[in-house]
């Protein structure tokens, strides 16, 4: 393939992604996004491969990379389960931070010879800006991948003067990225690039342990944000211009989705870094000596008692949050959807912008259940109707239904905008337990007098509820 043509192939690649953007951007043109997505990556690849810049032999490497790649890729998509989806992004942002280090070391090593004078500085900066951002995106995407499966406690680590720690090591790499611009062979500029890597690969460790657990849907846009521009000095790295474009729409994509994430949250970008909240702790004891845990009393509810309430309602809001994800519902609540339309009742889903442990988590499960994009809406467009609505059931919720971010200021989610279930005439909520959710903050919900707790297993409640619902 001749430059020209390979130039072409490029053009049409980047079309392609920023129609697969548009595409994703809304869950009924989701799968041709999609595939548009498929489709340009595919000719990108391809045009790469017998573009001018690959030698002949080399093709048989490149390939058979692709195999190996391809074949984990593949099984992973395959055999990772829904509830696993957040941590698999988290993976995969990691990766892409990974490859842009290691790229900046070759491109490094091999190419450094090849520039004199203002050229060879350039070319320096752009190896060392990669690799700081992809050994950032590396690290800190491993520690979300730790706190989202588990593996890791979402409880924010607090290191004492965090702040200085952090601006000291701002400092520390533009030393030695002064040092190594001015390192006049890769004998002696390679130090200093090292020890940059290493400084890297702490502070993303510590950004995102600073994090609390309430934070982490926006840490993973923030860390698909990361690998988009990690993506893109690497294609400044090897003059690549579709990575530079490709890199740059991820980034800007994802840096725009943690705004709108933060703004769900009424929270700011900067607050997020600096520390966030939540991590499964109680709520601590105020100061005046009162209980932090809300007082009044739970009145549980049994499931064929909820399918006696769902039946005689004209409206139900269905709320799902991370506990359907890890249960495995969605299918079982899309088949009780079906019954209850069929008896002609109004019933609706509101998602919150940060439900679940990545962005449009509840969107992907619903979709993977089939459940009408129609009645599937924004906090935003169903918030207002909760007061006309008869019976509002949340599944696995617990911070983005609590009603302490409107009526207790020193919440430690005050200020964050929250599915007003509470209005309903009747709410439900489908919980194992009286624990708090991620963010460790209690739920005066649960004590309201139009509240009822349906404990237990949500698949098996709701498996237990459409029986009662076909009987």
């Amino acid at each position: 393939m001749t430059s020209s043509l390979a130039t072409v192939a490029y053009l049409g690649a980047a079309i392609l992604f920023i129609l697969s953007l548009g595409g994703l951007s809304n869950p009924e043109t989701s799968r041709r996004g999609n595939l548009y997505g498929v489709v340009g990556m595919a000719l990108a690849v391809l045009a790469t491969i017998v573009g001018p810049r690959v030698a002949t032999a080399g093709i048989p490497w490149i390939i058979g990379a692709l195999l190996i790649g391809g074949s984990v890729g593949l099984y992973a998509a395959k055999t990772v389960k829904m509830t696993q989806m957040p941590e698999l992004v988290a993976l995969m942002h990691s990766l892409v931070g990974l490859a842009a280090c290691l790229v900046g070391f070759a491109s490094y090593v091999d190419t450094s010879v090849q520039f004199q004078g203002a050229e060879k500085a350039i070319h320096e900066v752009e190896i060392y800006v990669g690799i700081l951002i992809g050994a950032v995106t590396f690290s800190g995407s491993l520690i979300a991948f730790g706190k989202l499966n588990g593996k890791i406690g979402g409880k924010p680590l607090m290191l004492p003067a965090r702040h200085w720690l952090n601006l000291a090591a701002l400092l520390v790499v533009v030393w030695f990225g002064r040092e190594f611009v001015n390192a006049h062979d890769v004998q002696s500029g390679m130090p200093p690039l090292i020890v940059m890597t290493a400084i890297a690969l702490l502070f993303g460790v510590h950004m995102v342990m600073a994090i609390g657990g309430a934070d982490m849907p926006v840490v993973v846009s923030m860390l698909n944000s990361y690998s988009g521009w990690a993506a893109a000095a690497t294609g400044f790295m090897l003059s690549n211009d579709l990575l530079i474009v490709t890199g740059a729409l991820v980034g800007s994509s994802g840096a725009i989705l943690s705004y709108i994430m933060c703004s769900a949250m009424n929270r700011n970008f900067i607050s997020v870094i600096a520390g966030g909240f939540g991590g499964g702790a109680p709520a601590a004891p105020k100061a005046d000596g009162a209980a932090a845990e809300p007082q009044g009393e739970v009145v549980p509810v049994s499931a064929t008692e909820t399918a006696e309430l769902l039946r005689d309602a004209k409206s139900v809001v269905i709320v799902p949050g991370y506990g359907m994800a890890v249960a495995q519902a969605q299918h079982t609540v899309n088949e009780i959807t079906k019954t209850l339309r069929d008896r002609g009742v109004n019933v609706r889903f509101g998602i919150h912008p940060v439900a679940g442990r990545m962005p449009g988590h509840m969107n992907v499960l619903l979709a993977e259940a089939r459940v009408p994009y129609d009645i599937v809406l924004e906090m935003d467009e169903i918030n207002d109707d909760f007061p006309d609505t008869d019976v509002a059931i949340v599944i696995g919720a617990n911070d983005i239904v609590n009603p302490a971010a409107q009526d207790d200021p020193s919440s430690p989610i005050a200020g964050m905008p929250v599915l007003e279930v509470w209005k309903a005439h009747t709410s439900i909520v489908m919980k194992r337990s009286m624990a708090s959710g991620y963010a460790g903050v209690d739920n005066p919900l649960f004590y309201k007098e139009n509240n009822r707790m349906l404990f237990g297993d949500a698949k098996k409640m709701l498996d237990e509820v459409l029986v009662a619902l076909k009987a």
